[in-house]
């Protein structure tokens, strides 16, 4: 999520930066040129597909001109994000129309969430389209892509009460290898009013432990040194593989929360996955998202874990989506403003200097300039680190769209925006600036973007960090200096900060247990 959701933020939005094509690939074998859209969930599922096609015989490649097969990762929860995939197809018509005569047909497919919502319209508008994939669909890819080949378009979106792929290793695709995502469940049970994602998903259904717990050992094999547990709901994991812990009781919910759903009893639950996860690796950083805020019960067990664990970040992502109270009623949130905040502080008794990101949606139907204004305040009270700000749009299949009119004019929502925006970015410079001297941790992810004589990484609290490329002492004392490479810790010394980044000066190399000991 974080570094499209960032982008959209800002007000930018697009594919994901192409990847090489694998080593080793087959001579002569079909090309295909993957290209994501939206949520880190459609990273993780492009891995997933790219996994899937890998093993029946296609090679990757990085150059669409060279592609026999073309597949979009699409994203559905902004009327902007699926403009995005319309505009891309315009450009991939003329691409199809130029190639050569005596080369099979380009082979184009949507994938994802948009295919879900929007199969007839995609396999009828302008019959530019081969293939359609919905998200439970992607084992039926090279059987799709066959039909495809012999001229007929070919369709699944079927969603699944079961699929997980938790059998499928997915092939990772971070840019440098030193940090991965793994999807531990799929769907959405909470049925919000104004979201698209239960019908283009399906119902929530979680992993198996063992395989996450699987897919983690690889990837700390291979030398990953942060890994984000993926879900649209993440704490509310529920492994119903183990017969053993089918007859659990269902956990409490908080005082102020409630869900649209009943309990759901039996299985193994969030705390301890998060649990089994961390004790994997102690070099290795832990991160999740998203969760919801109903999903935190009274006993804390996951806040602990985040508090006690030196490798799980501090670092909570608690979407609050309005400030008030009549509108989080209308979007079915199932908190109250005072129930939210009373979270937050509970969140920031329990671990001491957590980082807090956020979501919110400006101009929800039948919001009122008050019912904004409670917004602003609420982005003021909690001064949260890192936030994604949108403004509302209707999905079709949504309660929203049955129930309630989209009665905010666009250029009203635009301003509250803006002013959500500016709110935001005000706070965060203020609880950046707060580092301003203190030591931060900081894992390398590469050269910064704007100078290739800087470093940039994130410390334990997701905010980008920027410092200069220098040689530097190892803190063990028995290493040799040397610059730091990506997937190396470093701490530095905060000197400056903005709203959303901070700078500093490099103070050593380090490991993540030696910081952890020092403090």
């Amino acid at each position: 999520l974080r570094h499209f959701l960032r982008a959209a933020a800002a007000g930018r939005s697009g594919p994901a930066p192409e990847l090489p094509p694998e080593p080793g690939s087959t001579p002569g074998a079909p090309k295909v040129y993957l290209e994501t859209y939206g949520c880190q969930m459609n990273v993780n599922d492009t891995e997933i597909a790219w996994a899937i096609l890998q093993k029946s015989g296609y090679a990757r490649t990085k150059e669409l001109d060279e592609a026999d097969v073309v597949l979009l990762v699409t994203c559905s929860v902004r009327e902007k994000a699926e403009q995005a995939i319309w505009n891309r197809l315009r450009h991939l018509k003329a691409l199809k129309a130029r190639r050569p005569q005596a080369c099979a047909p380009l082979r184009i497919g949507i994938l994802g969430c948009m295919a879900e919502r929007l199969k007839e319209e995609i396999l009828h508008r302008e019959k530019l389209v081969d293939v359609v994939a919905g998200p439970d669909a992607y084992r039926d890819l090279p059987r799709l892509l066959a039909v495809a080949e012999s001229g007929q378009q070919a369709a699944n979106v079927l969603l699944s009460l079961d699929e997980t792929y938790a059998d499928i290793l997915p092939v990772q695709t971070s840019a440098g290898g030193r940090t991965a995502f793994v999807s531990i469940m799929r769907g959405c049970d909470n049925m919000c009013s104004y979201c698209i994602v239960p019908f283009t998903r399906g119902r929530e259904r979680s992993r198996p432990i063992a395989s996450i717990l699987q897919e983690v050992r690889m990837l700390s094999d291979q030398g990953v040194k942060e890994v984000t547990l993926l879900g649209q709901n993440v704490n509310s994991f529920r492994d119903l593989s183990e017969v053993q812990f089918q007859s659990v009781a269902a956990p409490g919910l908080s005082r102020g929360f409630n869900t649209v759903y009943k309990a759901k009893p039996g299985g193994l639950r969030f705390a301890h996955l998060l649990d089994q996860v961390s004790r994997i690796d102690p070099e290795m950083r832990i991160r999740f998202t998203s969760p919801h805020p109903k999903d935190f019960p009274d006993e804390a067990s996951v806040l602990q874990l985040i508090q006690e664990r030196h490798n799980i970040c501090k670092q909570l992502h608690l979407p609050a989506q309005s400030g008030s109270t009549r509108v989080l009623e209308a979007m079915r949130r199932g908190y109250t403003r005072e129930a939210y905040l009373e979270l937050v502080h509970h969140v920031r008794d329990s671990i001491p200097g957590v980082s807090l990101s956020s979501d919110f949606i400006a101009g929800f139907c039948g919001e009122t300039e008050e019912d904004h204004q409670q917004t602003v305040s609420l982005l003021r009270e909690v001064r949260y680190n890192v936030g994604f700000l949108f403004a509302y749009s209707m999905r079709q299949k949504t309660r929203a769209h049955h129930r309630l009119q989209d009665d905010v004019p666009a250029d009203v929502k635009k301003r509250r925006l803006e002013q959500l925006i500016a709110t935001f970015r005000e706070e965060a410079a203020r609880a950046n600036a707060a580092l301003v001297g203190q030591a931060q941790l900081v894992l390398v992810e590469g050269p910064s973007k704007r100078s290739a004589s800087e470093l940039c990484g994130r410390n334990d609290g997701n905010i980008k960090v920027i410092f200069p490329d220098a040689e530097l002492e190892d803190a063990a004392e028995f290493g040799a200096p040397g610059k730091a490479q990506p997937g190396d810790y470093v701490m530095v010394k905060v000197t400056s900060a903005s709203s959303q980044t901070l700078r500093g000066v490099p103070l050593c190399r380090t490991t993540l247990s030696r910081a952890a000991a020092s403090h």
